[in-house]
């Protein structure tokens, strides 16, 4: 089997039966990461120093790679802004000294849509991200380096973080698995905030077992992160075969019917919503019970508003540190006032520039009430329909998005309301703090599309049970684009 389309699991097994070794993978790894950023443009940072801790962890010697939004000590850590370009931090961010004590092998700091704000792969300081099926078309963000170093082939797993979809849609994209344990299942120590109630660590893999794999290695609390949980002491590998008979999905039901999108003139839409409805009789077929709810329209709707309003007044706050004083180059000015403003006009895209605008219009005195205070009950409003839901039904299951990834040309500004919805429902599970994973289900206009499977609060482990079972009935594990050609 060829390097670039080996999940975890198979390198794990090659390396233990020593047909190569982790400095052979690692040499691998450098050299398609090389190769591949040029390509792609996937890291910020390419780390060629095979540097191995002795440990017989499941992932020792095994290459990954990292959104560089995580602190790595003496390792440049920019968050893809300007602003800091130059920042090397004095501390490593759990996740990384987690994976680090366990063996594996960090091969670069990967790109992402700047300080994590944004679904696009292209607002970055270095540029957009293309996507390795089709380099006309995005892979999505924020962690848009990430899913491209997996979905490239350039490494077999890495680290992103979802505030909103940000792992979760690029797998989509990308045809891979992207899963976002319980909120606090990882702490966050050492990961830079963006909407903090929303933030979670979250990965690419190419196997749902590989997923289980790090979410062992990954969980506890570390005390630096008082909203991590305690580790419940269980090992998600073990019960991924239970049996899932008689377990119940559920769908929304007008947003998953193409006559909804009566005013949508995209022509990927139908088949994107077909290939959604065969894989809800799949479900079907290996013991689960599917079904279609009503969601309250007018809620759905507000998920995109309610988003953007929280997210922004929270990175407006998490990010007033970043002023050219303590971080960032410094400005220029004849008093502090002139030389913070400077060095924040110079350092950040004018994308940025504009959600901390929100932000601040937010979260002044007068408009508390009315925007911020509103989208906390409209979250509210969302999050106990949904808790309603997972009294009955052990988890969500919908088209991860409307569509395949769009071409950079391409505008959500044109996109009705209705799409909107189907394209911002992933944003359902940051509010309320529940564990989602994307796997890919299919094929439209040969690029990649998925499911998500979203469970209530804790039940990471029949999440991720629930989609190793659809995982093998569909027999879509491990896709990956190496070079041009699908392999």
């Amino acid at each position: 089997m060829k390097y670039s389309k080996m999940t975890i699991e198979d390198l794990r097994i090659e390396i233990d039966a020593g047909t190569t070794t982790p400095k052979e993978v690692f040499d691998k790894a450098i050299n398609k990461g090389i190769k591949n950023h040029e390509k792609y443009n996937l890291f910020e940072t390419i780390i060629n120093d095979f540097n191995i801790e002795k440990s017989d962890s499941y992932v020792s010697g095994i290459p990954y790679a990292l959104k560089d939004n995580y602190s790595t000590s003496g390792i440049l850590t920019t968050g893809s802004s300007n602003i800091l370009k130059d920042y090397i931090p004095v501390f490593d961010a759990t996740v990384y000294k987690k994976l680090k004590k366990a063996g594996a092998v960090l091969v670069g700091k990967t790109v992402l849509d700047e300080l994590a704000m944004g679904g696009s792969g292209t607002t970055g300081h270095l540029g957009k991200t293309l996507n390795p099926w089709d380099k006309t078309r995005l892979i999505g963000g924020s962690s848009s380096g990430s899913a491209a170093a997996v979905a490239s082939g350039t490494v077999p797993f890495a680290i992103g973080s979802d505030t909103g979809d940000s792992v979760r849609k690029p797998a989509a994209y990308g045809g891979l698995v992207g899963f976002k344990p319980t909120y606090g299942r990882i702490s966050r120590y050492g990961l830079f905030a963006f909407a903090s109630s929303l933030d979670h660590v979250a990965y690419f893999t190419r196997s749902v077992k590989d997923s289980a794999v790090l979410t062992n290695i990954l969980k506890g609390p570390d005390g630096y992160d008082m909203t991590a949980l305690e580790d419940d002491k269980l090992d998600y590998t073990k019960n991924l075969n239970d049996n899932i008979t008689g377990k119940k999905l559920f769908y929304f039901k007008d947003i998953c019917n193409y006559s909804y999108y009566k005013e949508v003139t995209d022509s990927n839409l139908e088949e994107t919503l077909n290939e959604f409805q065969k894989t809800i009789n799949k479900c079907r077929e290996i013991g689960f019970e599917v079904n279609e709810v009503p969601f309250d329209i007018d809620l759905l709707k507000a998920i995109y508003p309610t988003y953007l309003i929280i997210s922004c007044a929270e990175a407006t706050s998490n990010n007033a540190n970043l002023t050219g004083i303590h971080f960032g180059p410094r400005g220029t000015g004849e008093n502090i006032e002139k030389i913070m403003f400077n060095a924040r006009t110079n350092g950040f895209s004018e994308f940025i520039k504009r959600r901390f605008v929100i932000g601040s219009y937010v979260l002044q005195k007068e408009n508390q009430e009315k925007l911020f205070l509103n989208a906390a009950r409209v979250r509210r409003m969302i999050t106990d329909k949904m808790n309603e839901l997972f009294k009955e039904y052990d988890g969500l299951i919908m088209p991860a998005a409307s569509s395949i990834a769009p071409q950079f040309e391409e505008t959500t500004e044109k996109l009705s309301d209705q799409y909107l919805i189907l394209e911002n429902h992933l944003a359902i599970a940051n509010f309320g703090g529940y564990p989602s994973i994307t796997i890919p289900s299919g094929f439209v206009s040969e690029m990649p599309v998925a499911i998500n499977i979203t469970g209530n609060v804790f039940k990471d482990k029949e999440v991720l049970n629930m989609a190793y079972k659809i995982e093998e009935k569909l027999g879509l594990k491990g896709l990956v684009m190496d070079g041009e050609e699908n392999v």
